[in-house]
Protein backbone atom coordinates (compact mmCIF):
# COMPACT_ATOMS: atom_id res chain seq x y z
CA UNK A 1 0.00 0.00 0.00
CA UNK A 2 1.29 3.59 -0.87
CA UNK A 3 0.76 5.55 2.40
CA UNK A 4 -0.98 9.08 2.23
CA UNK A 5 1.24 11.99 3.19
CA UNK A 6 0.86 13.98 6.77
CA UNK A 7 3.23 16.09 8.25
CA UNK A 8 5.96 14.75 6.51
CA UNK A 9 5.37 10.82 7.06
CA UNK A 10 4.06 8.44 5.15
CA UNK A 11 1.05 6.79 6.92
CA UNK A 12 -1.62 4.17 6.14
CA UNK A 13 -4.26 5.95 7.96
CA UNK A 14 -6.23 5.44 11.07
CA UNK A 15 -8.45 2.71 9.65
CA UNK A 16 -5.92 0.67 7.89
CA UNK A 17 -8.13 0.15 5.00
CA UNK A 18 -6.85 0.29 1.48
CA UNK A 19 -8.82 1.35 -1.95
CA UNK A 20 -7.61 -0.31 -4.85
CA UNK A 21 -6.24 1.52 -8.09
CA UNK A 22 -7.45 0.17 -11.39
CA UNK A 23 -5.60 0.80 -14.30
CA UNK A 24 -8.43 1.90 -16.71
CA UNK A 25 -7.13 -0.01 -20.14
CA UNK A 26 -6.36 -3.33 -18.79
CA UNK A 27 -8.94 -3.36 -15.59
CA UNK A 28 -5.98 -4.57 -13.16
CA UNK A 29 -5.15 -3.37 -9.97
CA UNK A 30 -1.89 -1.84 -10.16
CA UNK A 31 -1.38 -0.25 -5.96
CA UNK A 32 -3.22 0.59 -3.50
CA UNK A 33 -3.84 3.62 -1.21
CA UNK A 34 -5.28 3.93 2.41
CA UNK A 35 -9.01 4.34 2.55
CA UNK A 36 -8.93 7.93 4.75
CA UNK A 37 -11.25 8.67 7.70
CA UNK A 38 -12.06 12.44 9.15
CA UNK A 39 -8.91 11.35 11.85
CA UNK A 40 -6.81 11.40 8.98
CA UNK A 41 -8.08 14.63 7.58
CA UNK A 42 -7.85 16.37 11.25
CA UNK A 43 -4.00 14.99 11.41
CA UNK A 44 -3.28 15.95 7.78
CA UNK A 45 -5.28 20.20 8.87
CA UNK A 46 -3.63 19.99 11.89
CA UNK A 47 -0.19 19.37 10.33
CA UNK A 48 -1.06 22.51 7.81
CA UNK A 49 -1.94 24.43 10.40
CA UNK A 50 0.78 24.27 12.71
CA UNK A 51 2.94 24.39 9.28
CA UNK A 52 1.56 27.79 8.56
CA UNK A 53 2.89 29.94 11.34
CA UNK A 54 6.51 29.76 10.01
CA UNK A 55 5.81 29.48 6.69
CA UNK A 56 3.77 32.52 5.66
CA UNK A 57 7.47 34.23 7.77
CA UNK A 58 9.27 32.59 5.16
CA UNK A 59 10.94 34.68 2.13
CA UNK A 60 8.66 34.96 -0.79
CA UNK A 61 12.39 34.26 -2.39
CA UNK A 62 13.36 31.19 -0.74
CA UNK A 63 9.68 29.56 -1.21
CA UNK A 64 10.26 30.08 -4.68
CA UNK A 65 13.64 28.52 -4.34
CA UNK A 66 12.16 25.86 -3.27
CA UNK A 67 9.21 25.76 -5.67
CA UNK A 68 12.27 25.36 -8.40
CA UNK A 69 14.19 22.92 -6.23
CA UNK A 70 10.94 20.33 -6.32
CA UNK A 71 10.38 21.38 -10.49
CA UNK A 72 13.81 20.18 -10.63
CA UNK A 73 13.07 16.74 -9.23
CA UNK A 74 10.08 16.59 -11.21
CA UNK A 75 12.36 16.95 -14.27
CA UNK A 76 14.00 14.11 -12.88
CA UNK A 77 11.89 11.90 -12.71
CA UNK A 78 10.15 13.03 -15.45
CA UNK A 79 9.86 9.73 -17.41
CA UNK A 80 8.67 7.71 -14.17
CA UNK A 81 6.05 10.70 -13.35
CA UNK A 82 5.21 10.27 -17.06
CA UNK A 83 4.06 6.06 -17.08
CA UNK A 84 2.69 6.52 -13.50
CA UNK A 85 0.30 9.37 -14.91
CA UNK A 86 -0.28 6.45 -17.90
CA UNK A 87 -1.63 3.68 -16.06
CA UNK A 88 -3.34 5.48 -13.20
CA UNK A 89 -5.16 7.57 -15.56
CA UNK A 90 -5.13 5.87 -18.78
CA UNK A 91 -4.14 8.77 -21.20
CA UNK A 92 -0.70 7.56 -23.68
CA UNK A 93 2.44 8.50 -23.61
CA UNK A 94 2.57 11.51 -25.31
CA UNK A 95 -0.46 13.30 -23.75
CA UNK A 96 0.86 12.46 -20.25
CA UNK A 97 3.94 13.98 -21.29
CA UNK A 98 2.39 17.02 -22.43
CA UNK A 99 0.08 16.83 -18.67
CA UNK A 100 3.83 17.27 -16.69
CA UNK A 101 5.07 19.78 -19.04
CA UNK A 102 1.87 22.09 -18.41
CA UNK A 103 2.32 21.48 -14.48
CA UNK A 104 5.58 22.61 -14.74
CA UNK A 105 5.09 25.11 -17.00
CA UNK A 106 2.36 26.78 -14.20
CA UNK A 107 4.65 26.09 -11.25
CA UNK A 108 7.23 28.26 -12.94
CA UNK A 109 5.20 30.70 -13.76
CA UNK A 110 4.03 30.70 -10.14
CA UNK A 111 7.45 30.56 -8.45
CA UNK A 112 8.57 33.84 -10.58
CA UNK A 113 5.39 35.40 -9.37
CA UNK A 114 6.23 34.93 -5.55
CA UNK A 115 8.53 37.62 -5.14
CA UNK A 116 5.80 39.82 -7.29
CA UNK A 117 2.68 40.42 -4.70
CA UNK A 118 2.50 44.12 -4.12
CA UNK A 119 0.13 46.34 -1.50
CA UNK A 120 -1.16 49.59 -2.25
CA UNK A 121 -0.69 53.52 0.13
CA UNK A 122 -3.60 55.96 0.27
CA UNK A 123 -3.52 58.96 1.27
CA UNK A 124 -6.86 59.57 3.86
CA UNK A 125 -9.03 62.42 5.09
CA UNK A 126 -7.19 64.76 7.90
CA UNK A 127 -10.76 65.00 9.03
CA UNK A 128 -10.05 62.75 12.60
CA UNK A 129 -6.05 63.07 12.58
CA UNK A 130 -2.90 63.18 9.81
CA UNK A 131 -2.97 59.61 8.43
CA UNK A 132 -2.48 57.10 5.34
CA UNK A 133 -3.66 54.16 4.45
CA UNK A 134 -1.82 50.97 3.42
CA UNK A 135 -3.54 47.90 1.87
CA UNK A 136 -1.00 44.89 2.77
CA UNK A 137 -1.63 41.41 1.39
CA UNK A 138 -1.11 38.30 3.52
CA UNK A 139 -1.38 34.69 3.18
CA UNK A 140 -4.70 32.52 4.44
CA UNK A 141 -3.93 29.99 6.18
CA UNK A 142 -4.77 26.49 5.44
CA UNK A 143 -5.88 25.14 2.19
CA UNK A 144 -7.88 22.51 0.82
CA UNK A 145 -7.03 21.08 -2.69
CA UNK A 146 -9.76 18.89 -4.69
CA UNK A 147 -8.65 17.22 -7.64
CA UNK A 148 -10.17 15.23 -9.86
CA UNK A 149 -9.52 12.84 -12.20
CA UNK A 150 -9.20 13.67 -15.79
CA UNK A 151 -6.00 15.99 -15.29
CA UNK A 152 -4.26 14.92 -11.96
CA UNK A 153 -1.18 16.60 -12.33
CA UNK A 154 -1.80 19.88 -14.29
CA UNK A 155 -4.97 20.45 -11.71
CA UNK A 156 -2.64 19.70 -9.29
CA UNK A 157 -0.39 22.56 -10.19
CA UNK A 158 -3.05 25.75 -10.97
CA UNK A 159 -3.83 24.95 -6.79
CA UNK A 160 -0.92 23.77 -4.99
CA UNK A 161 1.82 26.61 -6.69
CA UNK A 162 -0.40 29.44 -5.84
CA UNK A 163 -1.37 28.62 -2.75
CA UNK A 164 2.40 27.81 -1.58
CA UNK A 165 4.05 30.77 -2.79
CA UNK A 166 1.11 33.65 -1.33
CA UNK A 167 2.37 31.52 1.78
CA UNK A 168 -0.53 29.37 2.36
CA UNK A 169 -0.30 25.45 3.37
CA UNK A 170 -2.31 22.87 1.81
CA UNK A 171 -3.69 19.75 2.61
CA UNK A 172 -4.52 17.74 -0.99
CA UNK A 173 -7.30 15.68 -1.84
CA UNK A 174 -6.61 13.54 -5.39
CA UNK A 175 -9.67 11.76 -6.79
CA UNK A 176 -9.52 8.19 -5.09
CA UNK A 177 -8.93 7.04 -8.57
CA UNK A 178 -5.83 8.67 -9.28
CA UNK A 179 -3.94 9.46 -6.27
CA UNK A 180 0.05 7.39 -7.30
CA UNK A 181 1.64 10.98 -9.30
CA UNK A 182 0.28 12.99 -6.91
CA UNK A 183 1.79 11.34 -3.91
CA UNK A 184 4.95 10.79 -5.87
CA UNK A 185 5.03 14.60 -6.46
CA UNK A 186 4.08 15.47 -3.36
CA UNK A 187 7.54 12.77 -2.52
CA UNK A 188 9.51 15.67 -4.21
CA UNK A 189 8.62 18.64 -2.06
CA UNK A 190 9.83 16.83 0.58
CA UNK A 191 12.63 15.64 -1.30
CA UNK A 192 13.09 19.25 -2.08
CA UNK A 193 13.14 20.71 1.53
CA UNK A 194 9.68 21.98 2.28
CA UNK A 195 9.32 21.87 5.68
CA UNK A 196 6.77 18.83 6.94
CA UNK A 197 3.22 19.86 6.69
CA UNK A 198 3.56 22.40 4.13
CA UNK A 199 2.22 19.85 1.76
CA UNK A 200 0.09 16.98 2.85
CA UNK A 201 -1.52 14.59 0.66
CA UNK A 202 -4.53 12.63 1.90
CA UNK A 203 -6.38 9.76 -0.03
CA UNK A 204 -9.42 8.42 0.25
CA UNK A 205 -13.35 8.52 -1.23
CA UNK A 206 -14.85 12.21 -1.75
CA UNK A 207 -17.61 11.27 0.40
CA UNK A 208 -15.77 10.66 3.18
CA UNK A 209 -12.18 12.46 3.49
CA UNK A 210 -13.38 15.55 1.07
CA UNK A 211 -16.86 16.68 3.30
CA UNK A 212 -14.53 16.09 6.33
CA UNK A 213 -11.70 18.35 4.87
CA UNK A 214 -14.29 21.12 3.55
CA UNK A 215 -16.24 21.27 6.83
CA UNK A 216 -13.11 21.34 9.26
CA UNK A 217 -12.57 24.98 11.16
CA UNK A 218 -9.20 25.19 10.45
CA UNK A 219 -9.98 25.38 6.44
CA UNK A 220 -9.59 28.42 5.55
CA UNK A 221 -9.90 28.51 1.67
CA UNK A 222 -11.25 25.39 -0.72
CA UNK A 223 -10.13 25.17 -4.26
CA UNK A 224 -12.32 22.49 -5.54
CA UNK A 225 -12.24 21.25 -9.59
CA UNK A 226 -14.74 18.56 -10.73
CA UNK A 227 -18.23 18.10 -11.66
CA UNK A 228 -21.12 20.65 -10.82
CA UNK A 229 -22.83 18.47 -9.11
CA UNK A 230 -20.17 18.12 -6.56
CA UNK A 231 -19.34 21.54 -6.91
CA UNK A 232 -23.20 22.24 -5.76
CA UNK A 233 -22.43 19.97 -2.68
CA UNK A 234 -18.72 20.96 -1.32
CA UNK A 235 -20.44 24.61 -1.90
CA UNK A 236 -23.19 23.73 0.73
CA UNK A 237 -20.82 22.10 3.41
CA UNK A 238 -18.88 24.95 3.32
CA UNK A 239 -21.37 28.28 3.28
CA UNK A 240 -22.13 27.81 7.09
CA UNK A 241 -18.88 28.97 7.60
CA UNK A 242 -18.40 31.18 5.12
CA UNK A 243 -15.31 29.53 3.56
CA UNK A 244 -13.35 31.38 0.73
CA UNK A 245 -14.13 29.41 -2.08
CA UNK A 246 -13.31 28.75 -5.98
CA UNK A 247 -14.99 26.40 -7.97
CA UNK A 248 -13.66 25.18 -11.37
CA UNK A 249 -17.04 23.18 -12.83
CA UNK A 250 -18.74 21.48 -15.52
CA UNK A 251 -18.32 22.49 -19.57
CA UNK A 252 -20.25 22.10 -22.74
CA UNK A 253 -18.27 24.67 -24.30
CA UNK A 254 -19.58 25.60 -27.78
CA UNK A 255 -17.79 26.01 -30.58
CA UNK A 256 -18.42 28.27 -34.12
CA UNK A 257 -17.16 27.69 -37.38
CA UNK A 258 -17.90 30.62 -39.73
CA UNK A 259 -18.05 30.23 -43.65
CA UNK A 260 -14.62 31.98 -43.65
CA UNK A 261 -12.57 29.83 -41.67
CA UNK A 262 -9.66 27.87 -42.47
CA UNK A 263 -11.42 24.21 -42.51
CA UNK A 264 -8.39 22.17 -42.11
CA UNK A 265 -7.02 24.17 -39.05
CA UNK A 266 -10.50 24.26 -37.85
CA UNK A 267 -11.97 20.65 -38.18
CA UNK A 268 -7.82 19.83 -36.40
CA UNK A 269 -8.68 21.83 -34.15
CA UNK A 270 -12.29 20.80 -33.09
CA UNK A 271 -10.44 16.81 -32.96
CA UNK A 272 -7.66 17.71 -30.72
CA UNK A 273 -10.08 20.11 -28.78
CA UNK A 274 -12.22 17.41 -28.34
CA UNK A 275 -10.80 13.63 -28.07
CA UNK A 276 -7.29 14.92 -26.60
CA UNK A 277 -7.84 12.73 -22.56
CA UNK A 278 -10.36 10.74 -24.51
CA UNK A 279 -12.66 13.43 -24.57
CA UNK A 280 -12.63 13.92 -20.80
CA UNK A 281 -12.38 17.48 -20.52
CA UNK A 282 -14.17 20.46 -18.37
CA UNK A 283 -12.49 22.70 -21.29
CA UNK A 284 -12.99 21.22 -24.40
CA UNK A 285 -15.07 22.06 -27.30
CA UNK A 286 -18.25 19.88 -26.90
CA UNK A 287 -20.84 21.32 -28.99
CA UNK A 288 -19.96 22.61 -32.43
CA UNK A 289 -22.14 24.68 -34.75
CA UNK A 290 -21.09 25.31 -38.24
CA UNK A 291 -22.07 27.56 -40.93
CA UNK A 292 -24.08 26.12 -43.99
CA UNK A 293 -21.71 27.15 -46.36
CA UNK A 294 -19.08 24.98 -45.23
CA UNK A 295 -20.45 22.63 -42.79
CA UNK A 296 -19.96 19.68 -45.41
CA UNK A 297 -16.37 20.95 -45.96
CA UNK A 298 -16.20 20.36 -42.08
CA UNK A 299 -17.89 17.44 -41.87
CA UNK A 300 -15.56 15.38 -44.22
CA UNK A 301 -12.52 17.37 -42.67
CA UNK A 302 -13.27 16.28 -39.60
CA UNK A 303 -14.67 12.92 -40.06
CA UNK A 304 -11.33 12.02 -42.11
CA UNK A 305 -9.37 13.50 -39.03
CA UNK A 306 -11.09 11.81 -36.13
CA UNK A 307 -11.11 8.68 -38.57
CA UNK A 308 -7.24 8.62 -37.61
CA UNK A 309 -8.02 7.78 -33.92
CA UNK A 310 -7.60 4.43 -32.53
CA UNK A 311 -8.06 3.39 -29.16
CA UNK A 312 -5.60 1.43 -27.37
CA UNK A 313 -3.10 0.71 -24.65
CA UNK A 314 -1.52 4.32 -23.67
CA UNK A 315 2.04 2.91 -23.36
CA UNK A 316 2.07 1.74 -27.12
CA UNK A 317 1.85 3.76 -30.22
CA UNK A 318 -0.53 3.62 -32.79
CA UNK A 319 1.17 2.85 -36.45
CA UNK A 320 1.43 5.57 -38.66
CA UNK A 321 -1.49 7.49 -39.21
CA UNK A 322 -3.52 6.29 -36.53
CA UNK A 323 -3.24 8.10 -33.72
CA UNK A 324 -3.50 6.95 -29.88
CA UNK A 325 -6.31 7.33 -27.63
CA UNK A 326 -6.68 5.80 -24.14
CA UNK A 327 -9.84 4.42 -22.33
CA UNK A 328 -12.40 6.31 -20.38
CA UNK A 329 -11.26 6.44 -17.08
CA UNK A 330 -14.38 4.28 -15.25
CA UNK A 331 -16.55 2.17 -16.73
CA UNK A 332 -19.56 4.17 -15.13
CA UNK A 333 -18.35 7.09 -17.28
CA UNK A 334 -18.41 5.08 -20.49
CA UNK A 335 -22.31 3.73 -19.64
CA UNK A 336 -23.37 7.48 -18.92
CA UNK A 337 -22.12 8.77 -22.14
CA UNK A 338 -23.33 5.56 -24.21
CA UNK A 339 -26.74 6.60 -22.91
CA UNK A 340 -26.33 10.33 -23.87
CA UNK A 341 -25.25 9.29 -27.49
CA UNK A 342 -28.67 6.53 -27.64
CA UNK A 343 -30.47 9.57 -26.43
CA UNK A 344 -29.16 11.78 -29.36
CA UNK A 345 -29.81 8.89 -31.77
CA UNK A 346 -33.23 8.22 -30.61
CA UNK A 347 -33.94 12.65 -30.91
CA UNK A 348 -32.82 12.20 -34.43
CA UNK A 349 -29.47 12.46 -34.96
CA UNK A 350 -27.05 10.82 -37.36
CA UNK A 351 -24.55 8.80 -36.20
CA UNK A 352 -21.17 9.42 -38.74
CA UNK A 353 -18.42 7.94 -36.75
CA UNK A 354 -17.98 5.14 -33.79
CA UNK A 355 -20.87 5.31 -31.26
CA UNK A 356 -19.39 1.57 -30.02
CA UNK A 357 -16.80 0.54 -27.99
CA UNK A 358 -13.72 -2.19 -28.82
CA UNK A 359 -14.38 -5.39 -27.90
CA UNK A 360 -11.24 -5.45 -25.57
CA UNK A 361 -10.49 -5.07 -21.82
CA UNK A 362 -10.25 -2.12 -20.69
CA UNK A 363 -12.97 1.29 -21.00
CA UNK A 364 -12.30 2.12 -24.21
CA UNK A 365 -14.40 3.81 -26.38
CA UNK A 366 -14.50 4.61 -30.05
CA UNK A 367 -14.16 8.30 -30.98
CA UNK A 368 -18.06 9.22 -32.05
CA UNK A 369 -19.78 12.03 -34.21
CA UNK A 370 -23.41 12.58 -34.23
CA UNK A 371 -24.60 15.18 -36.92
CA UNK A 372 -28.11 17.92 -35.69
CA UNK A 373 -29.51 15.28 -32.70
CA UNK A 374 -32.35 17.40 -31.58
CA UNK A 375 -31.66 20.90 -29.95
CA UNK A 376 -33.35 19.27 -26.17
CA UNK A 377 -31.57 16.23 -26.48
CA UNK A 378 -28.69 15.11 -23.72
CA UNK A 379 -25.57 15.97 -25.62
CA UNK A 380 -26.90 19.54 -25.90
CA UNK A 381 -27.40 20.17 -22.96
CA UNK A 382 -25.86 17.85 -20.75
CA UNK A 383 -21.75 17.53 -19.96
CA UNK A 384 -20.51 15.04 -22.07
CA UNK A 385 -17.26 13.65 -20.27
CA UNK A 386 -16.25 11.60 -23.53
CA UNK A 387 -15.36 11.07 -27.22
CA UNK A 388 -18.77 12.07 -28.45
CA UNK A 389 -19.14 15.14 -30.44
CA UNK A 390 -22.74 16.52 -31.53
CA UNK A 391 -22.48 18.69 -34.89
CA UNK A 392 -25.22 20.87 -36.07
CA UNK A 393 -25.55 23.34 -39.02
CA UNK A 394 -26.73 27.17 -38.59
CA UNK A 395 -27.84 29.84 -41.06
CA UNK A 396 -26.08 32.77 -39.43
CA UNK A 397 -24.21 34.31 -36.67
CA UNK A 398 -27.60 34.66 -34.77
CA UNK A 399 -28.65 31.31 -34.53
CA UNK A 400 -25.03 30.08 -33.27
CA UNK A 401 -24.90 32.70 -30.56
CA UNK A 402 -28.42 31.78 -29.74
CA UNK A 403 -27.93 27.92 -29.22
CA UNK A 404 -24.43 28.45 -27.81
CA UNK A 405 -26.03 30.45 -24.96
CA UNK A 406 -28.86 28.15 -24.43
CA UNK A 407 -27.12 26.07 -21.62
CA UNK A 408 -26.23 25.96 -18.22
CA UNK A 409 -22.88 25.68 -18.70
CA UNK A 410 -20.53 28.78 -19.12
CA UNK A 411 -16.65 27.45 -19.26
CA UNK A 412 -15.35 28.07 -22.45
CA UNK A 413 -16.27 28.81 -25.85
CA UNK A 414 -14.20 29.23 -29.43
CA UNK A 415 -14.78 30.92 -32.92
CA UNK A 416 -13.34 30.08 -36.67
CA UNK A 417 -13.42 32.96 -38.28
CA UNK A 418 -11.06 36.00 -39.68
CA UNK A 419 -14.24 38.48 -39.80
CA UNK A 420 -13.52 40.78 -36.81
CA UNK A 421 -16.96 41.51 -36.29
CA UNK A 422 -17.73 38.04 -35.73
CA UNK A 423 -14.65 38.15 -33.55
CA UNK A 424 -16.16 41.07 -31.40
CA UNK A 425 -19.09 39.61 -31.34
CA UNK A 426 -18.68 36.04 -29.52
CA UNK A 427 -16.11 38.32 -27.14
CA UNK A 428 -18.98 40.07 -25.72
CA UNK A 429 -22.09 37.70 -26.44
CA UNK A 430 -21.49 34.28 -25.61
CA UNK A 431 -21.82 33.30 -22.22
CA UNK A 432 -17.90 31.73 -21.55
CA UNK A 433 -15.06 32.52 -18.98
CA UNK A 434 -12.84 32.37 -21.95
CA UNK A 435 -13.21 31.91 -25.06
CA UNK A 436 -10.84 31.19 -28.27
CA UNK A 437 -10.33 32.04 -31.73
CA UNK A 438 -8.82 29.87 -34.03
CA UNK A 439 -7.63 27.70 -31.18
CA UNK A 440 -8.65 25.09 -29.54
CA UNK A 441 -9.87 25.43 -26.03
CA UNK A 442 -6.83 25.50 -23.97
CA UNK A 443 -6.19 26.80 -20.46
CA UNK A 444 -2.47 28.99 -20.57
CA UNK A 445 -0.81 29.61 -16.81
CA UNK A 446 -0.71 33.17 -18.14
CA UNK A 447 -4.64 34.05 -18.28
CA UNK A 448 -7.30 34.00 -15.45
CA UNK A 449 -9.42 30.61 -16.46
CA UNK A 450 -13.06 30.72 -14.88
CA UNK A 451 -16.51 29.59 -15.86
CA UNK A 452 -19.58 31.88 -15.71
CA UNK A 453 -23.14 30.56 -15.25
CA UNK A 454 -23.34 26.80 -13.34
CA UNK A 455 -19.40 26.25 -14.84
CA UNK A 456 -18.38 28.14 -11.55
CA UNK A 457 -16.47 31.03 -10.37
CA UNK A 458 -13.57 32.43 -9.18
CA UNK A 459 -9.95 32.34 -11.18
CA UNK A 460 -7.22 29.90 -11.75
CA UNK A 461 -4.04 30.72 -13.59
CA UNK A 462 -2.36 33.81 -14.38
CA UNK A 463 -1.62 37.10 -11.29
CA UNK A 464 -5.33 36.74 -10.57
CA UNK A 465 -4.75 32.72 -9.66
CA UNK A 466 -2.29 34.48 -6.91
CA UNK A 467 -4.93 37.23 -5.92
CA UNK A 468 -7.39 34.65 -4.78
CA UNK A 469 -4.72 32.91 -2.26
CA UNK A 470 -4.19 36.71 -0.64
CA UNK A 471 -6.54 38.40 1.81
CA UNK A 472 -6.32 42.29 1.60
CA UNK A 473 -5.71 44.14 4.71
CA UNK A 474 -6.24 47.76 5.43
CA UNK A 475 -4.06 49.31 8.02
CA UNK A 476 -4.59 52.87 9.18
CA UNK A 477 -1.78 54.74 10.15
CA UNK A 478 -2.40 58.04 12.30
CA UNK A 479 -1.02 60.14 15.05
CA UNK A 480 1.29 61.69 12.15
CA UNK A 481 1.26 65.44 13.56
Amino acid sequence: MTGMLIAGERTEGAAGEGLDVVDPATEETIESVPRGTAADVDAAVEAAHRAFGEWQKTDAEDRAKLLRAAIALIERDRKDLTMSLVHEQGKPVTEAAGEIHHLVHGLNFYADLATKVRGSYQPLPSALSKAYGMVIRRPMGVVAAIVPNNFPLTLLGTKLAPALMAGNTIVVKPAATTPLTTLKIADLFQEAGFPAGVVNVITGKGSEVGDALVTHDKVRRVAFTGSTAVGRHIMGLAAPKLKRMTMELGGSDPVIVAPDANIKAAARGIAIGRFWNCGQMCLGGKRVYVFDEVYDELLEQLTRTVGKYEPGLGWEKAEKPAIRVGPLHTSDGRDELMEQLQDALDGGGELVLGGDKPDTAGYFMNPTIVTNPALDSRVAHEETFGPVLPIWRVSDLDEAIGLANDSEYGLGASVWTNDVRMIHRVANEVDAGMKWVNQFHYGYDELPFGGVKQSGYGKEHGVEGLDYYLEDISVVVGGLE
